[in-house]
């Protein structure tokens, strides 16, 4: 069998091999050979102080017999020896490995040769869309809320801002603010916006008492999890912002409840759908290697279902699409599939006891009789996860589902003993910033100040402090807020990355990636890059994402 721990793109050698090679754990590949790449994430997590003889170690004293202007002066040599390798990068960052923007990343072991069938959405999981959707979404829900909602002209003015929003948003209807919070629920400094204004941290602390308002709380706000959510993020801050500008009297639970609507409308009502069907080549994108992942997958004997809310008619027209070029799938890509079914109102599917109901294709008609089997090339409607296995017969561990949106795709089927499978498509794209050499600097400066920091504050009471202790507190300080504003930039000037807050730690997207998300990457066919019996393991450290790298401070000072 196939032991994969995927992710790193290059391999370290000369100095870095010196300087790791005492805390590594040995691992093999199949054929016996040693296996950096099977190490995986593990590497760079398994250092600690008592292993890593590059990292200095605080020293134990007696605060009664210390000189702190002394101790203070060696954080200040520690500091600038550190800033003169700043100017010189250290090769030991340049060779440090990259992952793999298409890589598959675990949060729980999988093994492929366990699972028998696959199940697929189709929205931004098997389909592929151009940027010009989220402009054409956002403009089709302003469009609803003035002219159906009765909402002020002014609101027609914005346009969708692809470098606002990201995924993994929180929507506060109660105080109006659009939130990115850590992995335990407390809110990101700079992560705080009421309509397009940033509230920095004084006036977060003065609308919410704290910045640590906890995942109980964080339960109580809208979660913007899946891909559509940008358009609709977008367009809640510009109508709050609109308001505002206007000086006009509204509660901010309308807002959200209108633009909600609005973006649902736009689904459920069939505009979008004719849209993008209407000029195909501008909002889809075609992909053979989706193709040849699901003709692998029935070539190995596994079986295979889609489970969409999106109509049949939409889904038909955007497979023959994207299918076009591929021969005789065109027109016949219903035989890839076991079972396919439409509208299944997901997250409802899940817990309700919905009948399925044969929906006839030709005739846009449902059928009035049972369905206590399915039958090849035929369509369903609606439905319910019991109805489901009771009619498959097919035991959860043994499927795994792929879906972009953690709580209406994913959650359902966790708790159901269903393997899961989180498609994020902007995981390439961060994973291609964090391999990069600027990247890479600025998080080592982080956590070099992030440590001297840390001595410095152990040294004394901020109220015991002497000029010289104040001052290069000061100067750190400055220090770590460029290196945080410049790792910032590099993903979204106004939020950041999508699985990291700016000090380093998870956001609460990655923690509900952890909880509902077996394993995650960008597109379902990058299992083609896998043999279908490969044990896909978690990483040494599980309290980090597996698609993260830490570049350790200790890096600047070789």
């Amino acid at each position: 069998m196939h032991s994969i721990r995927r992710g790193l793109q290059s391999v370290p050698s000369g100095s870095w091999d010196k300087i790791i090679i005492s805390t590594l754990s040995t691992s093999f590949s199949h054929d016996g050979g040693r296996s950096y790449r099977d190490v995986g994430f593990g590497l760079f997590r398994s250092f600690s102080r008592k292993t890593l003889p590059v990292e200095r170690i605080i020293d134990h004293f007696d605060p009664t017999s210390v000189n702190y202007d002394i101790e203070v002066e060696k954080i200040r040599s520690e500091y600038e020896d550190a800033k003169r390798n700043f100017q010189n990068v250290p090769t030991a960052i340049k060779n440090v490995p990259r992952m793999d923007p298409e890589g598959i990343y675990v949060n729980k072991n999988l093994r492929l040769d366990k699972i028998q069938v696959y199940g697929f959405d189709y929205d931004y999981t098997l389909s592929h869309y151009t940027s010009d959707l989220q402009s054409l979404i956002y403009e089709l829900a302003q469009q609803h809320l003035v002219n159906e909602l009765k909402y002020p002209d002014i609101c027609m003015v914005s346009k969708y801002d692809p470098n606002f929003p990201i995924r993994g948003l929180y929507y506060d209807k109660q105080k109006g603010c659009l939130l990115k919070l850590d992995f335990f629920g407390s809110i990101e400094p700079d992560g705080c916006y009421y309509g397009r204004h940033k509230l920095n941290t004084k006036e977060i602390k003065n609308l919410y008492g704290t910045r640590h308002i906890g995942r109980a709380y964080a339960r109580e706000l809208v979660g913007l999890m899946d891909f559509f959510c940008f358009s609709e993020a977008c367009l809640i801050a510009d109508i709050i912002q609109h308001f505002v500008d206007s000086k006009l009297e509204f509660d901010a639970r309308y807002i959200y409840h209108d633009v909600n609507n609005a973006i649902q409308h736009v689904h459920r009502s069939g505009v979008l759908h004719k849209q993008i069907l209407s000029d195909p080549s501008k909002y889809l994108v075609k992909n053979a290697n989706v193709l040849r992942f699901l003709k692998m997958l029935k070539d190995k004997g596994k079986k295979l279902f889609l489970l969409t809310n999106s109509p049949f008619s939409f889904v038909d027209g955007g497979m023959r699409y994207m299918l076009e070029d591929c021969g005789r799938y065109k027109d016949n890509w219903k035989d890839l599939f076991d079972v396919v079914i439409a509208r299944a109102n997901k997250p409802s599917f899940y817990n309700s006891e919905h009948p399925f109901r044969c929906y006839d294709t030709v005739h846009d008609i449902l059928a009035f009789t049972a369905v206590d089997k399915f039958l090849p090339n035929q369509v369903y409607y609606y439905g319910c996860l019991k109805s489901f296995l009771q009619i498959t017969n097919w035991n959860g561990p043994e499927v795994i589902y792929f879906g972009d949106h953690l709580f209406s795709d994913l959650r359902g089927p966790s708790k159901a003993g269903w393997r899961t499978a989180a498609i994020i498509h902007e995981l390439e794209d961060e994973i291609q910033i964090q391999n990069e050499e600027s990247y890479r600097i600025q998080q080592a400066k982080f956590h070099l100040i992030q440590d001297l920091l840390g001595k410095l504050h152990s040294l004394v009471n901020i109220s015991e402090s002497g000029k010289k202790h104040l001052s290069l507190l000061k100067e750190l300080n400055e220090e770590r807020k460029l290196a945080r504003s410049l790792m910032r930039n590099m993903f979204n000037s106004s939020f950041g990355a999508t699985f990291l807050t700016d000090t380093g730690q998870e956001s609460a997207f990655a923690y509900n990636i952890h909880q509902y998300a077996d394993v995650y990457t960008s597109k379902p066919e990058n299992f083609l890059s896998y043999p279908a019996e490969a044990w896909l393991h978690v990483p040494f450290d599980v309290k980090i994402m597996p698609h993260h790298v830490k570049v350790l401070s200790s890096f600047l000072k070789i």
